[in-house]
């Protein structure tokens, strides 16, 4: 059974795995994920992204070890507006907090141990001058000193390292043309790197799996309208580890500036990161720009998901058989549902012009998304389709879901209410049951 598991597992990560080589991603390290006992399997992780091909910007915060050194030293955290204020005897400190996070995380990512993770890995860790800071300055009245902002990314820079296959580790702490250095928050840095990168992935942590229904359950996906309203009502309960709340408001920022999928997941799952990753459905939270799943209009290159959906309807008997063939001349006919780059559904409005009428054909939906009328979009989008093109009537040939087809307004009718050329076709040894819905 364990055999079994593992190899499904593995072929279900397969497409993931080969959309997701060569694409950038942005990954947020809190402080908060660094304190806890799976930072070391979330570094195995990263490494492991690595080493499939992902190009990988790694930046860490490190506000909690701050806050620890300061207390330790009797020095009182002072904040205005959210934002730290660093001045000289903290800034001291800070530097000191950023420098040592930065060579324990290089020193966990060049580990290759035997019988670990990382065996056999060798990463090029590379850090530099690639953020310039500038100062916050002053607001009403209140003098930030040592804390900055984003001033300006070096992207060729971080792309120069990122092809030669090296991880970017970015800190809190950035120069600016003056030569001086400023304390940056890890989500300002992460969030314009993001941006100017035009990364197709920023990766956050928290204490939970993503964001959660008042019931528990975790949203699958927000739009940054909705994750806006959810940041504001954290806020103002104060009801949030700081970690979720530093991400959403990235993932807005990012979102908007153009970054298609932030994800937010649990640093207390082992393996959390990966299960978001290279699973169907994930399990954490994505701010995205628009959903996850899209309809549209079959290509070409679509061939191969298609196939790879309806091969088992067809050795189950449930659909005609098509060769590749067959498919490639009739794609134009196809529309389909993808998701994360995978189709999961797909239907063929065929057309019949010389009786003005079309046929609905093969349609298939992925066995794990099969609960939530998919079918019934897609079937909405093909009478659209003939709608449109004024068909008379839309039929279907079906052995096993008469009744669904009754239930969406299809009626009953006989192999001579058929149009000629699909009559010559009919199969009589399956004998389907034909349904048509007038327009």
């Amino acid at each position: 059974m364990r055999t079994t598991e593992l190899v499904s597992g593995f072929r279900q990560s397969a497409p993931y795995v080969n959309a997701h080589r060569g694409k950038t991603f942005v990954v947020m390290l809190g402080g908060e994920a660094i304190t806890q006992p799976g930072f070391r399997s979330i570094i195995n992780d990263v490494a492991l992204l690595n080493s499939l091909g992902i190009k990988i910007v790694l930046v860490y915060g490190a506000r909690p070890q701050i806050n620890q050194a300061l207390g330790q030293a009797g020095l009182e955290p002072t904040y205005h507006n959210r934002v730290r204020v660093t001045d000289d005897d903290s800034f001291k400190l800070i530097k000191q907090v950023a420098g040592a996070l930065q060579l324990d995380i290089t020193a966990r990512l060049s580990m290759s141990l035997s019988n670990t993770p990382m065996q056999g890995a060798q990463i090029n860790v590379i850090s530099g001058n690639f953020v310039i800071a500038q100062p916050l300055g002053v607001d009403e009245g209140i003098d930030y000193y040592h804390s900055g902002k984003v001033r300006r990314i070096d992207v060729a820079g971080i792309r120069r390292q990122l092809e030669h296959n090296g991880i970017v580790l970015m800190g809190p702490i950035a120069a600016s043309v003056t030569g001086e250095s400023f304390n940056l928050t890890a989500e300002d840095i992460a969030t314009q790197v993001a941006i100017k990168l035009k990364a197709d992935k920023m990766i956050g942590f928290s204490e939970v799996g993503g964001i959660t229904e008042p019931d528990g359950d975790i949203i699958a996906e927000l739009m940054p309208n909705e994750a806006e309203n959810i940041l504001e009502e954290l806020a103002e309960n104060n009801s949030a580890c700081p970690g979720t709340l530093a991400f959403l408001h990235a993932a807005i920022t990012a979102t908007r500036g153009g970054v298609p999928r932030c994800h937010l997941v649990s640093y207390d799952e082992d393996g959390a990161l990966l299960q978001e990753l290279f699973s169907r459905d994930g399990i954490g939270t994505q701010i995205v720009t628009e959903s996850a799943e899209k309809l549209r209009r079959a290509t070409i290159r679509d061939i191969g998901g298609i196939l790879d959906l309806i091969r088992p309807l067809e050795q189950q008997g449930l659909l005609v058989r098509r060769s590749r063939e067959q498919l490639e001349m009739e794609i134009d006919y196809f529309t389909l549902i993808e998701r994360d780059g995978l189709v999961i559904g797909c239907a063929a409005l065929y057309p019949f012009i010389d009786e003005n009428v079309g046929e609905f054909a093969c349609l298939a939906v992925h066995p794990d998304y099969r609960d939530a009328d998919r079918g019934y979009l897609l079937l909405k989008h093909i009478i659209q389709q003939a709608r449109q093109r004024r068909y008379d009537k839309v039929f279907a040939l079906t052995t096993r879901s008469i009744h669904w087809f009754l239930e969406q307004g299809f009626e009953l009718v006989t192999v001579d209410d058929l149009p000629s050329q699909k009559k010559q076709l009919y199969n009589y040894q399956r004998r389907s049951k034909i349904l048509a819905l007038t327009l």
